[in-house]
């Protein structure tokens, strides 16, 4: 049996005195694309931020290549190939375009590898190309996050992790950045995708895992999670 890129075994987690995640089970394979589904405070954005070392496990254990990597520091994390692009972008506003992208890169010392991912990005975000030399903060929300994908890809991962791809956005930039996902996982890069519009979230992915008060209630194909009667009431709007 191969191993999975990523398998988390009965994860807990929370803020202070509240938990928020309850026994959370998942595994991601190599070149897998996952989205994890659920209404607003079911936990998506908490499991993320444990996985990528910004919060601590309470119990449960994160295998990463088979390694346990459970509370390792976010650069120890980071640096063993994942990341995580969070909710909000978190760009360096003031910094241009091109120096925040070369910031996802800081714990690579590869420059000529650099300097071609460089290029690639540019390639793949042509607005990012145009806007090279403006200052992140000055782009619309849609170009911002295509900096922030491209700057998590600058570092070299092998899983990407994307808190609400599509928020704020309009549906034509939600398109381009779906089609230079697809582009890069093509390459092998594997993906876990919090997403709040779950239809986007199906057609970018080939597994779902719904979460529920901080549990995982149903996972499966997305194909066959987008015609399951409770997924279309509850998450999707369909009578």
């Amino acid at each position: 049996m191969t191993t999975p890129l990523l398998s988390v075994k009965n994860l807990t987690s929370g803020y202070g005195d509240v938990q928020v995640l309850w026994g959370i089970d998942l595994h991601i394979d190599e070149g897998e694309a996952v989205c994890l589904v659920g209404s607003n405070g079911a936990g998506k954005s908490t499991l993320l931020r444990t996985l990528s070392g910004l919060l601590r496990a309470r119990s449960g254990a994160i295998e990463f290549h088979g390694q346990n990597i459970t509370n390792r520091t976010p650069q120890q994390i980071l640096g063993r190939g994942i990341v995580h692009v969070p909710e909000g972008r978190r760009l360096f506003g003031p910094m241009n375009v091109i120096d925040n992208l070369l910031t996802g890169a800081y714990l690579r010392s590869d420059k000529a590898a650099i300097r071609r991912d460089l290029d690639r990005m540019l390639t793949l975000f042509p607005i990012l190309a145009e806007r090279r030399h403006q200052a992140a903060g000055t782009l619309s929300g849609g170009e911002q996050q295509m900096c922030a994908i491209a700057r998590g890809i600058m570092s070299g991962p092998k899983l990407l992790m994307i808190d609400e791809l599509s928020l704020g956005l309009a549906p034509k930039m939600v398109d381009h950045l779906g089609a230079a996902l697809r582009q890069i996982m093509q390459e092998g890069l594997s993906l876990l995708l919090v997403e709040q519009d779950v239809a986007t979230a199906f057609e970018l992915t080939g597994r779902g895992v719904v979460v529920d008060s901080g549990r995982v209630k149903l996972s499966g194909p997305t194909a066959e999670l987008s015609v399951n009667p409770m997924v279309q009431q509850t998450y999707m709007g369909i009578a």
